[in-house]
């Protein structure tokens, strides 16, 4: 069916309602990626929604599929959004009620709709969605979401959906097979990309807090979402701080709002990594990720009470202790600062080591580190080849990474929240990318990643960069890495204090383990390279630079 918008371009949509004759609520799903798949989408049961009762629509979004207009990302969605929940509340077959959920980008889609306050909506499912398209979606504290972002235009954007055909098709398809090759030399890309994606440019030129991204960011609309929200997310989705912080900014303007974060990546929801098994309660299936989203709209749809009292609103799978936890908030209540500094090579409890150190790091961008899982989003994700827990040991042993380990545990340690890195660097006059992961030591030395992160310093206004070339380095593209923040260009040879944050967990390193940290310079595929040159960076730690690990202990855990 045609769903027709304001201006008057027409959605498709294909309608699923159950074998009655009385008017129901409808749950309506916006997709950029083709109606004619599942129609829950990945990870719900579109046809146990009918069953149990409720009209499903499920609709190509602008410009996609067999819909009309342009698709041009983002942009469109909160307007037609809330155009196609405003038609079908008003059809014969709704009983005047909607619901909107979806995963990723539809996810995203829903939050925005919903913020336009739509007659008839009752509640949201976002799941596994972001809360901007800048930060956390293009760039992550500066660095460009290279691996993400690129893989996500060819192959999900592109290769379908886009009504390209022959030569044109063919050449996304052969880019897509070669995407290892475009990730070390991105600017190979960009004739195709100015030509059937122009808006990939324009999101290169336009840093993180540029009024260009606050025409569709969820955590700008916050105030104007009313219904309430059901939260889905993983430990390694690449998503993760945004639903987070979807989670308490609307929850902090006092609407209903719950959050469920499993041992997952974007793609991998059965709770089963290639080195890493969290067992059956992991699967999303386990859990019944369907059921949670049926219970949401009764309550809200149809105003049926949840059986026996209210759940906690937070529920997280902690891993380590492999199990799930209810929580009456996130951040979780209870939690204390334990720190753990840099020592040499150790990280130690107790005040800052009196002695002053330091490593230096040699950055080669034509050998840099390599991405090895983690909260990531590229092309072994459906496998969880390249996110998710894997083991560190082999990066580890490169001379460019800094590895600072802990002592053997004597006793649990919960960790649940935001990890906060501190780092004191001297970087290179071109700039520097400073990067941490935060691992767990198992006693037979596997090397079990956390979460990661990243920030960017930029070389200070007017300074020349210095550094060998690094052979075939090309310029740098407009925009690549975005604007530094304010403090973000250190003066040459000074010792800058650096934040770095790695992510958020649920944890519980089990005694005889070790909880190590890494430091890097790059991270890539998954961010781009940073400074395109030979660089050189000095870590500082101990006496005046006391750098030091955040770990949020749970009390008692």
């Amino acid at each position: 069916m045609k769903i027709p918008m304001r201006d008057g371009v027409l959605l498709n949509a294909d309608l699923y309602r159950p074998d009655t004759t009385r008017e129901v609520p409808v749950l309506i799903r916006r997709t950029p990626y083709g109606k004619g798949g599942s129609p829950g989408g990945a990870s719900v049961d579109g046809l146990r929604l009918v069953r149990s009762g409720y009209a499903l629509l499920v609709q190509d979004v602008r410009g996609r599929f067999d819909s009309g207009g342009t698709f041009d990302p983002y942009w469109n969605e909160a307007r037609d959004g809330a155009d196609t929940v405003a038609w079908a509340v008003r059809q014969p077959w709704c009983d005047g009620s909607a619901g909107l959920f979806g995963r990723s980008y539809e996810g995203m889609a829903a939050l925005l709709a919903a913020a336009e306050q739509p007659p008839g909506l009752r509640a949201v499912a976002p799941h596994v969605a972001g809360s901007g398209f800048d930060e956390g979606w293009t760039r992550q504290d500066g660095a460009l979401q290279l691996g993400f972002l690129l893989y996500w235009v060819l192959y999900d954007l592109l290769l379908d959906g886009a009504g390209l055909s022959g030569p044109a098709l063919a050449e996304v398809a052969g880019a897509v097979d070669r995407i290892d090759e475009l990730y070390r030399d991105p600017d190979a890309a960009a004739d195709l990309l100015d030509r059937l994606a122009p808006y990939y440019r324009e999101w290169l030129a336009h840093p993180t807090g540029h009024p260009y991204w606050k025409r569709a960011a969820p955590r700008d609309s916050y105030p104007s979402v009313d219904v309430p929200v059901l939260n889905l997310t993983g430990w390694y989705d690449i998503f993760l701080a945004g639903a987070l912080e979807n989670y308490r900014g609307i929850r902090e303007q006092g609407v209903e709002t719950h959050l469920v974060v499993g041992p997952w990546s974007h793609c991998v929801t059965g709770g089963t990594f290639p080195q890493r098994r969290y067992g059956l309660a992991a699967d999303e299936k386990r859990l019944d990720v369907t059921a949670l989203h049926l219970d949401h709209f009764d309550r809200h749809l149809r105003g049926r009470p949840t059986v026996a009292s209210a759940p906690e609103p937070v529920r997280l799978f902690l891993t380590g202790a492999d199990e799930w936890r209810a929580f009456p908030d996130w951040p979780v209540p209870g939690t204390e600062a334990y720190v753990l500094h840099l020592d040499g090579r150790r990280l130690v409890t107790g005040p800052a080591p009196e002695a002053p150190g330091s490593d230096v790091i040699r950055h080669d961008p034509a050998a840099p580190v390599p991405t090895a899982g983690g909260a990531t989003a590229l092309p072994g994700q459906f496998t969880g080849g390249d996110c998710g827990p894997l083991d560190q040991r082999e990066v580890e042993r490169r001379d460019d990474v800094l590895c600072f380990t802990g002592e053997p545990l004597t006793a649990p340690l919960t960790v649940v929240g935001d990890i906060v890195l501190t780092v004191y660097v001297t970087p290179d006059v071109a700039g520097a990318d400073v990067t941490g992961k935060l691992v767990d030591v198992w006693p037979d030395g596997r090397a079990e990643l956390l979460c990661d992160g990243i920030h960017r310093l930029t070389p200070r206004a007017g300074t020349p960069q210095a550094g060998t070339p690094a052979p075939g380095a090309a310029a740098p593209p407009p925009g690549t890495g975005g604007a530094p923040a304010a403090g973000d260009e250190p003066a040459p040879g000074t010792p800058t204090q650096v934040t770095v944050r790695l992510g958020a967990v649920g944890h519980v390193f089990r005694t005889r383990h070790r909880v190590r940290l890494e430091v890097a310079a790059a991270n890539t595929p998954r961010f781009d390279v940073h400074p395109r040159v030979v660089a050189h960076h000095t870590v500082h730690h101990g006496g005046a630079h006391p750098s030091h690990l955040l770990l949020p202990r749970l009390a008692g855990g």
